[in-house]
């Protein structure tokens, strides 16, 4: 989904500065864009990544428009299987990574006179099942950090809203077999997975001056799945 993202903005006219811990795959994306584009190696549970990555933007541009929380993991399994790494390891990069980019993007985004963050939590924090409990826990986190940063960031003009994806077809969702896809696609009631570039087309909405009176919402992109 960062990636359908980040050929959206390109596309429309915006720079982009991609963070991942996947370099290769990273530089590999920003090549392809063109000098448009940059990418930063990033790890979202590091502070001191978070900060090397701002200082960067910073450097190249002077200004942040906008930011994207959009890194994250699923780890299935039952709360009694779950162990203690694996429940850490997801609420370092679905929710302690969000809130130190939020932290961090703050300051630069108040020099530039506001802006606009989303946040990507996901329909199970909406409509949740068994068997993703670490997951969904993280994905309902975001949904009140969201809330809560709309509020502390209004004064500064920084809106702060949130993405609620369901089943999206990516390589992700794919790593999981066919058995995944088939019951994605059967707890949807449009019968089919979505794609990043939909989700990249309400992120692009919600960060452009198109949503100006928006901010502390929550966007399902889920073929009905929460209705």
């Amino acid at each position: 989904m960062g990636a359908a993202e980040a050929r959206l903005f390109v596309a429309e006219g915006a720079a982009v500065v991609i963070g991942d811990v996947l370099v290769e795959e990273g530089q590999s994306l920003a090549l392809k864009l063109g000098s448009a584009a940059r990418f930063t190696p990033l790890d979202v549970s590091s502070e001191g990544s978070w900060k090397a990555f701002f200082e960067g933007v910073d450097a190249a541009f002077g200004r942040l428009d906008g930011l994207v929380n959009n890194a994250g993991i699923l780890t299935p399994g039952n709360l009694a299987d779950l162990t203690v790494e694996q429940i850490t390891r997801a609420f370092e990069i679905n929710q302690l990574g969000p809130m130190l980019g939020m932290k961090h993007a703050l300051p630069l985004m108040r020099r530039s006179g506001g802006g606009s963050i989303v946040n990507l939590s996901s329909s199970v924090a909406v409509r949740p099942f068994a068997g993703i409990g670490a997951y969904a826990a993280t994905k309902w986190a975001i949904r009140g950090l969201t809330r809560v940063a709309a509020l502390e960031f209004v004064g500064d003009n920084i809106r702060v809203n949130a993405v609620l994806p369901g089943y999206i077809r990516t390589p992700m969702t794919e790593a999981f077999g066919e058995d995944m896809h088939e019951v994605g696609v059967s707890l949807t009631p449009t019968k089919r997975a979505g794609t990043p570039h939909e989700v990249a087309q309400l992120v692009r909405f919600l960060l452009s001056e198109e949503s100006a009176y928006i901010s502390g919402a929550d966007y399902a992109i889920d073929g009905a799945s929460t209705a």
